[in-house]
């Protein structure tokens, strides 16, 4: 299946899923991670943070209200609709084609976005989103993994129309992946009982 393909699946999902997604609280450890990693961005004196994959703004809204200048993008237009009905800052993009300039913003978060992007293009979106961070920005991601790495999963559209692609990572590969373009100083993994568990990472993107 071609990137095209693949991003055109995600878009078709995500769109009809997008009241679900609205309704659902967010896992508590994902939102006490917000909370440290948005104090980190005042004791920082950081101002404006770039969320890529925004869906329907739970963590924009959330960045937004602590004061924070809020950019998002999102493969989704329904995504981006949802956000700006919520006066957030978002457009429709890919994170492997930002549409901003270098070293935009001061700060970046992404949760279970990367977790679409193919290995083979892992590099490549890793070194946009770092593009349009200033030198030494905090970027937090988040992404489902596994122990066994089961690198390319299709799973069906349970109603909401197209599957989903997920590149399934192992820890070691995924911080691998990380160190390439900065320091990670902070990992965190947590079990919410699922076949997979959540990796947490704060990466201090290269000064140069």
């Amino acid at each position: 299946m071609s990137r095209s393909e693949r991003e055109q699946d995600l878009i078709t999902y995500y769109s009809n899923e997008i009241q679900a997604r609205t309704d659902r609280a967010l896992p508590d450890q994902r939102v006490a991670r917000r909370t440290a990693y948005l104090q980190q961005l005042r004791d920082e004196g950081r101002h404006s943070v770039i969320e890529l994959g925004c869906g329907p703004g739970r963590d924009g809204q959330a960045i937004a209200d602590a004061g924070f200048a809020y950019t998002a993008v999102d493969l989704s237009p329904a995504s981006v609709e949802a956000c700006r009905s919520l006066g957030l800052d978002a457009r429709v993009a890919s994170v492997l084609e930002l549409p901003f300039g270098d070293g935009t913003f001061d700060a970046g978060w992404t949760m279970s976005t990367l977790l679409h992007v193919a290995d083979e293009d892992l590099d490549e979106a890793l070194a946009e989103i770092v593009r349009v961070l200033r030198p030494g920005a905090p970027l937090a991601i988040g992404l489902w993994g596994s122990a066994d790495g089961r690198e390319e999963v299709f799973e069906d559209g349970q109603g909401y129309g197209a599957g989903r692609f997920f590149s399934i990572r192992t820890d070691e590969a995924l911080r691998t992946a990380l160190e390439r373009y900065g320091v990670v100083e902070e990992w965190l993994t947590w079990d919410d009982g699922q076949a997979m568990h959540y990796q947490w990472a704060v990466l201090r993107v290269s000064a140069s």
